[in-house]
């Protein structure tokens, strides 16, 4: 089928369960060869074409509302509303989003990139309904990876409570991007073997309705005895205890099965559970048999062998660089223990965690309990290291505020993807986490200019006794600088002069050190002469150095890779508005007030004038009498 052509799921209304299995061949045909070109999350979505397809078919989206837990798994959703003609530009700049996106189509209802969103968001369009008195279905659909974060329990709870109508749909793949760990995803292991209660139920009902009715006693007799084999066949029952009807489970590859039970649930009055069972990345081999998550999200790869397309000769990653030295000080420190909220594969930390299995922890997507987890430790003098995403950091504020911060425990945040990240979008931009970290007491924030002087943070970090240091790091690769053999630690709160410098004066860190030394390069040329600072400590400011720079009373440039409003640029005037610096001209270069969408890196940086002519651009103006000499 040319999927181009499809404009609306309607089409799908009068196909026969033949014609609905050649449709599936094709997407899945389809996605293996454009993400082999883009990259995305192929093993998400792989696994749920059959699900999605009988979605489509049984319910009339938009009238009818699909939300997508996290959203990965959202892209056969997008072809069959008629977007398949975008799919060469997914996730590129001003192209197709690779999360559901509002303003892209009427039947995406619910943005996400974050998961465990959906049912709160659900009971709320539920609410919505029943007050309108409307008959529109609300039908989340949520991995059994997400339903271990807390905010999807606390939404099952509710949920179960008011008892509303809505069908949740369980997609048990049995991973979310690594394995589930936890007690929960041993729930549904148990609820995956006994997938004959729906059945053995229906026919004991059958029966009962047959005996002729002696009193109460023999009613409540029989109510007990369905209880009874309730228990025998599924230990647990978690979610008929939450007060949800429970179906399942049900192959979410076999069309009989699925429009079965969805038309069962469409039938059931209050909450439903459907809890079907997908196999992740399934039609494509190096997907289908990935144990480790190596398949959720990828970039490029070769379509006919799976192998990834990636540079040759490239610097370390710095998830790895950092993992890795935290890896070295554990074989000296038995005190240190990794903690991830699910990002064991993203934040490399395989190795961490064959070396040191008993003090590795992946704690499932629960970003407040990994936090808080790792406040426990410090309490006990343990030297808690927790890997988490700049954008799932922000899940746990309140956690890094309450039980870290205030209790100035030392633990070691490794803030992972910091700054902007491209392909991934609005969603996943950490380009907030210094704005968020820089006002809480006792917190030291820091960010190195490459991977050797990130390899000596790490050590600085793990060896700080006096409360709770984080270190960002960006997404991708190192610059492949020489490495120095022994460790160091840095003075918390020391800059470095860069290149000296009389006419301005830039201060910033991390990634946009190379762009403002190339500027400063370039304004040479013009005769105006720049110092740079690499100012890796963004908490505490080194006060000194920032005493010398102001008392010259020549313009400074702040830069960062993060948003303006509550940064890195907004604590340098604080302190010169503090200390009087009145006379001196300072400006801030960085992310405006807005969500960034998605792109590649530099196309992104071009667009909110972020790049090294823009800073060339910004000197000079702060420095309009400095002509060039003849």
């Amino acid at each position: 089928m040319d999927l181009s052509s499809i404009k609306s799921p309607q089409f799908l209304k009068n196909m026969t369960n033949e014609e609905l299995e050649s449709l599936g061949s094709d997407i899945r045909q389809f996605l293996i060869e454009k993400l082999s070109a883009t990259g995305g999350h192929i093993g998400p979505n792989l696994g749920v074409v059959e699900l999605t397809i009988a979605l489509h078919k049984e319910f009339d989206s938009p009238k009818d509302k699909f939300l997508w837990d996290v959203g990965h798994q959202s892209y056969v959703h997008k072809i069959l509303t008629g977007r398949a003609c975008e799919f060469d530009s997914l996730r590129q700049y001003k192209g197709l989003c690779g999360f559901p996106k509002r303003n892209e189509s009427e039947h995406d209802v619910w943005e996400t990139g974050h998961s465990s969103t959906s049912l709160s968001a659900a009971m709320g369009m539920v609410v919505a309904r029943d007050l309108k008195k409307s008959n529109d279905h609300i039908i989340p659909i949520i991995g059994d990876g997400a339903l271990t974060g807390g905010m999807a329990l606390e939404a099952l709870n509710h949920i179960g409570h008011e008892k509303k109508d809505m069908i949740v749909i369980l997609n048990d793949n049995e991973m979310s991007i690594a394995p589930n760990v936890g007690a929960l995803h041993s729930v549904l292991g148990r609820l995956r073997t006994a997938g004959k209660y729906q059945w053995v139920k229906d026919e004991l009902e059958m029966l009962l309705k047959k005996i002729p009715a002696v009193g109460g006693k023999l009613a409540s007799t029989a109510e007990r005895v369905k209880d009874s084999l309730k228990y025998l066949l599924v230990s647990g029952v978690f979610f008929e205890e939450l007060g949800f009807t429970y179906l399942g489970p049900v192959d979410g590859h076999n069309y009989d099965d699925l429009f079965e039970n969805l038309q069962y649930a469409k039938k059931t009055k209050g909450p439903v559970l459907l809890h079907v069972i997908t196999k992740k990345g399934k039609g494509y081999m190096p997907a289908e048999t990935d144990t480790v998550g190596t398949w959720h999200g990828t970039g490029p790869y070769k379509m006919e062998t799976g192998a990834f397309v990636k540079p040759s000769g490239a610097a370390p990653a710095w998830s790895s660089l950092v993992s890795e030295t935290v890896r070295k000080l554990a074989r000296e420190d038995s005190r240190i223990v990794a903690i991830t909220p699910a990002m064991p594969v993203g934040s490399k930390l395989e190795k961490f965690a064959n070396e040191f299995p008993e003090r590795m922890y992946d704690v499932g997507i629960a970003e407040q309990h990994a936090t808080t987890m790792a406040a426990g430790l410090a309490t006990q003098d343990m030297k808690p290291f927790l890997a988490i995403y700049s954008t799932f950091l922000q899940r746990a504020y309140d956690q890094v505020v309450h039980d870290v911060c205030r209790q100035n425990l030392n633990v070691f945040i490794g803030i992972d993807r910091s700054g902007l990240v491209g392909a991934d979008g609005e969603t996943h931009q950490g380009v907030f986490d210094i704005a968020f970290l820089r006002h809480i007491p006792n917190m030291v924030l820091m960010m190195p200019k490459d991977e050797n002087e990130g390899q000596h943070m790490v050590n600085t970090a793990l060896k700080y006794d006096d409360g709770p240091i984080a270190m960002r790091y960006a997404r991708g690769n190192g610059l492949g600088v020489k490495m120095d053999e022994e460790l160091k630690q840095i003075p918390i709160g020391s800059w470095e002069m860069l290149k000296e410098g009389v006419d301005a004066v830039i201060l910033t860190f991390g990634t946009t050190i190379p762009m403002a030394l190339e500027a400063a390069g370039k304004l040479e040329q013009d005769d105006i002469s720049v110092k740079v600072i690499n100012a890796r400590f963004i908490k505490p400011l080194d006060e000194s150095m920032l005493h010398d720079i102001l008392s010259l009373g020549v313009p400074v440039l702040t830069i960062e890779e993060a948003v303006l409003q509550g940064g890195f640029g907004s604590a340098v005037i604080e302190f010169a508005h503090d200390h009087s610096y009145n006379n001196v001209i300072i400006d801030r270069m960085g992310i405006p007030d807005q969500f960034i969408e998605h792109g590649s890196v530099n196309e992104l940086l071009e667009e909110i004038g972020l790049t090294t002519p823009d800073v060339v651009l910004r000197i000079k103006k702060m420095t309009p009498r400095k002509q060039k000499r003849a």
